[in-house]
């Protein structure tokens, strides 16, 4: 879980991006793509499919013969390959790419690893997360207000991978259970279960989402031209609400402590 003190995250135009994976990517058998896809409405709701691509582009010639699963977990009542058919996802996919229903997949209960769990002792996720040598979260730049303002960008976009069966509320295509006690303190669960187990974040900033309530699928957009990637999807998220005009959100600033915490802990038990 130990993170560089010096993160890179990298900003760049829209225009201008070319993904360039993380160090796991490069050479190996299977990569997952976790992209934000959850409503049947094109970015900036959900992830554009010119970043999309180029995230799947710069995977594939960093590993030619590899399996890149592209997994979602949808939030609507629209399947995902419905969803995939509207955006024009598939057209995206080369042989080796295959688009996956987290909602379908077999699931493994995750420990959570933080020294002071929020709500969820573990979660439960697919088992495809361990069973990759690669996983990028592709999480597009959205604010709601959920009592107070929300960011949701490569973390919250882990919200996707959780079983709606399991996770749900009142309604049967959201995941209410992880809104309690709030969203933000179910991220530190969030991020100590699976989200540290990712290798990069890429948000698509090209055009930043605003809702003037919870809807995540209904709002104004406002154009940034930005495209921000790295290694360490909190920093990632942190760089994309700095540059992108947003209040860098608590739980951000929370757990960066807590993983700097931790990592010390590590080096010093080596």
């Amino acid at each position: 879980m130990s993170k560089t003190a010096q993160t890179l995250v990298q900003v760049v135009a829209t225009s201008d991006f070319i993904y360039q994976p993380p160090v796991t990517a490069i050479n190996c058998k299977r990569i997952l793509v976790k992209p934000n896809l959850g409503y049947p409405v094109a970015a900036p709701v959900t992830v554009s499919m010119q970043v999309l691509g180029a995230v799947l582009q710069g995977l594939r010639k960093a590993s030619p013969d590899a399996e890149i699963l592209v997994v979602e977990g949808v939030c609507s009542d629209v399947s995902l390959a419905d969803i995939a058919s509207r955006l024009g996802v598939y057209s995206l996919l080369d042989s080796g790419m295959q688009l996956l229903d987290a909602d379908e997949l077999p699931l493994k209960e995750y420990p959570n690893l933080s020294p002071s769990p929020v709500r969820f002792k573990s979660m439960f996720a697919p088992l495809i997360l361990e069973e990759v040598d690669c996983r990028i979260s592709v999480g597009a730049f959205k604010r709601t207000v959920l009592k107070t303002p929300l960011i949701s960008a490569s973390l919250k976009n882990l919200y996707g991978l959780f079983p709606r069966a399991r996770y749900k509320a009142r309604s049967q295509k959201s995941r209410g259970q992880l809104h309690r006690p709030s969203v933000p303190q179910v991220l530190q669960d969030v991020y100590f279960t699976i989200g540290h187990l990712f290798d990069g974040g890429v948000v698509d900033g090209n055009l930043k989402f605003i809702s003037k309530d919870w809807q995540p699928d209904k709002g104004q957009a406002v154009e940034l031209g930005k495209v921000f990637y790295g290694d360490d999807i909190l920093a990632v998220d942190r760089i994309a609400c700095e540059v992108g005009g947003e209040t860098v959100p608590e739980y951000v600033e929370t757990l960066t402590k807590m993983v700097q915490f931790t990592t010390a802990l590590q080096l010093g038990d080596g």
